[in-house]
């Protein structure tokens, strides 16, 4: 017979967790693992990262999943590599290999590729690859894809708003890209590989990915799981960021202890801020974050709100 599992006694936890995600792991089967080792009674993540790709993931633990969208929406940077000459049904390597070609060391120039790196940078189309979560009449394209099935795609415009490419050899001697892309959300690394090798004639497919920053959050502040499940419990709290770690970008805007009442209740305040599209809302006394808002007129208008428990709730822990 088994042992009955023990059961996680779960908790309010506030904050967001900076994760270096390991490969092979999906960011949800990552964020799982995270909540349960800091026994949190809600949790969510910024974005998904493929199981073949590590780095930067912000995970969100109970208020800050009011703002999870943030970083959902914010510029992304990668480091990737793409080995020439081979195409894969994936666009990576867990795909079957679709088929070689020699590279041309010729259009591996400097100057060629300088023009390719111009061609790719600024406002491009991508076609969505089939092995992907975005979904057509309700199912996912990569359910479509396993069964073999292709569907239209329609392109989708993105933005590389930076592309640094570099030729490199594998152990193997083979040739690949190296690729430092900074890009806007919805850019798929995999289609710009494919498209990359496409453009110097000899196709590529991707081998590596790392995220090394989201929205300003960068790589050298994360922690890996295997760190977290190291640490004492109390040093597993204490690594979490506040929730307005993911509020950087915003204007900040404090209000005294009437106006932060009326605020958290939904109520517009009047002041003389300059209109904001982003604003921080905090109270001035106890110092907390309330909420996030734009401003518009002199009005400030609450957009998300944290509730009166879960603001007695961070200011308790704290203090702890």
């Amino acid at each position: 017979m088994h042992a009955p599992r023990t059961r996680v006694q779960r908790r309010p936890v506030h904050g967001v967790l900076l994760l270096d995600k390991p490969l092979g792991l999906s960011s949800n089967d990552a964020l799982q693992k995270a909540k349960w080792l800091l026994r949190a009674e809600k949790a969510g993540h910024t974005g998904t990262l493929d199981p073949l790709a590590t780095g930067v993931l912000p995970l969100c633990f109970g208020a800050a999943t009011k703002f999870s969208q943030l970083q959902l929406d914010a510029p992304k940077t990668y480091e990737a590599v793409a080995l020439l000459g081979t195409t894969t049904t994936t666009g990576d390597a867990e795909g079957e290999v679709l088929r070689h070609c020699d590279v041309d060391q010729a259009a591996l120039t400097p100057e060629n590729l300088e023009a390719v790196q111009r061609q790719f940078t600024g406002p491009i189309q991508q076609v969505p690859p089939m092995h992907s979560a975005l979904k057509k009449d309700g199912k996912a394209l990569y359910e479509y894809a396993r069964a073999g099935v292709t569907v239209e795609r329609e392109a989708r415009d993105v933005v590389i708003h930076a592309l640094n490419l570099t030729v490199v050899q594998t152990e193997q001697g083979q040739y690949a890209i190296k690729m430092v892309v900074r890009c806007s959300k919805g850019t798929y690394i995999r289609t710009l590989g494919e498209d990359i090798g496409a453009a110097l004639g000899c196709g590529a497919h991707l081998t590596f990915l790392r995220r090394i920053d989201t929205g300003g959050i960068g790589v050298e502040r994360c922690v890996t799981l295997a760190q977290l499940e190291a640490m004492p419990e109390a040093e597993r709290l204490a690594s979490l960021e506040a929730p307005e770690s993911l509020l950087a970008q915003h204007v900040r805007v404090t209000l005294d202890s009437d106006n932060a009442a009326r605020f958290l209740s939904g109520v517009r305040r009047r002041g003389t801020w300059p209109d904001a599209s982003a604003v921080s809302v905090f109270g001035e006394e106890p110092p907390a974050l309330l909420g996030v808002a734009h401003i518009v007129g002199g009005e400030l208008v609450p957009d998300r709100l944290l509730s009166p428990l879960e603001i007695q709730q961070i200011l308790e822990a704290r203090r702890a």
